[in-house]
């Protein structure tokens, strides 16, 4: 399963992985879909807009985005963001549906979409206290493009010298101290969410956690 493969190796990945999320947010109150996320300053719905942006952008739509707000990239994320924030909570939620299929996106690999779709969903989920049981060999595909790429986010320079090993699967990378954990944890853990911090053991956490700021 790698991204150079034919487009069904990796969509229906992304596709399962948005309908779960959908499915787990049918029912949120309207006090809930304003529930902290993970990701600084953003609510559980506003994250969610998020996804959809970027499951909406075509690689022209991106870069005209960029030209408009001058090569900031955090404004044209906030722009778009809020072009996909719907009235409430569940308008929020139907736009998101109507984009669980789509295989549109920015210019990145279709990996990175996988990305978006876990690691946000977490961001999501776990304020929320919702749960999902990912399968071990998604994770296990995506915790080593994180462990391989600084696109989108910096996950692999965050881990230099660092020696990762999943306890509920076979991921592993890197040397120098070790960072145990399960895999989800691994992966949230470098893609800069302190708090899965917790769920590490290793004399290489105390590093990491350095490493790890305030989530953006």
């Amino acid at each position: 399963m790698t991204d150079t493969g034919t487009k069904t190796e990796l969509w229906p990945l992304v596709h399962a992985e948005r309908a779960a999320l959908a499915d787990d947010l049918a029912e949120l109150t309207e006090e809930q879909w304003e529930t902290p996320s993970l990701c600084t300053g953003l609510t559980v719905r506003e994250v969610l807009a998020h996804v959809t942006s970027g499951a909406s952008l075509t690689p022209l739509r991106w870069m005209i985005g960029v030209i408009r707000c001058r090569w900031d990239f955090d404004k044209q994320v906030a722009m778009r963001l809020a072009e996909q924030m719907g009235a409430d909570g569940a308008e929020t939620l139907e736009r998101f549906r109507g984009v669980v299929t789509s295989t549109t996106k920015p210019p990145l690999p279709k990996i990175a979409m996988l990305g978006e779709a876990i690691v946000h969903a977490e961001d999501i989920r776990r304020p929320l206290g919702l749960r999902r049981d990912y399968p071990i060999p998604v994770l296990t595909e995506l915790a080593g493009y994180y462990g391989g790429s600084d696109l989108v986010v910096t996950a692999k320079g965050r881990i230099g010298g660092l020696r990762l090993q999943a306890t509920d699967g076979p991921f592993a990378a890197g040397s120098g101290p070790l960072v145990s954990g399960t895999t989800l944890a691994l992966i949230m853990a470098m893609t800069g969410r302190t708090a899965y911090l917790a769920e590490l053991d290793g004399e290489g956490v105390p590093i990491l956690r350095e490493r790890v700021p305030a989530q953006t």
